[in-house]
């Protein structure tokens, strides 16, 4: 008469019937996606309008530079007709900008190098704007410096 162990069975719960995780949180963590997915969904198949667009206004200027990256964070700015208008070590948001724009043109098989328009709305909004794609940088909705070192850039040519 030998008695042997019984094999272990790979369960959900421990032995001493304390859940390391309440199963409450584990299915809200899988319910939040789903519903995500549903909500997108459902706002694609039924082209709802999108929302977080800012109201459209006049035109009052507009700028077309390139923005040629070297490094993680150098950047060269240059104006339509190709003059340097500011070579940055360290290009902080202007930077930001050119990285996102090189990621965008990537995908589209563009050159990052060509000019982006930036454009200044008769509301005050201060965008940039690739024409080439459909990448777009509400640049007053980064804070009042970010924008400004921009508008700085802009008012050297």
């Amino acid at each position: 008469m030998s008695t042997h162990p019984e094999p272990f069975k790979p369960g959900f719960k421990r032995q001493d019937k304390n859940d390391m995780i309440p199963i409450g949180l584990v299915r809200m963590m899988f319910a939040l996606p789903v519903a995500a997915l549903i909500l997108v969904g459902y706002a694609s198949l039924t082209d709802r309008q999108r929302v977080a667009i800012p109201p459209a206004a006049p035109v009052e200027q507009s700028w077309t530079i390139s923005l040629v990256g070297h490094d993680a964070q150098a950047v060269s700015v240059y104006d339509a007709e190709g003059a340097l208008l500011a070579d940055l070590e360290h290009g902080g948001f202007v930077t930001v900008i050119q990285n996102g724009l090189m990621t965008m043109r990537r995908r589209h098989g563009l050159d990052p190098t060509l000019p982006i328009d930036i454009v200044r709305f008769e509301n005050g909004r201060l965008a940039a704007i690739d024409p080439l794609t459909d990448y777009r940088v509400e640049l007053t909705q980064f804070g009042r410096d970010n924008q400004a070192a921009l508008e700085r850039l802009l008012t050297m040519n």
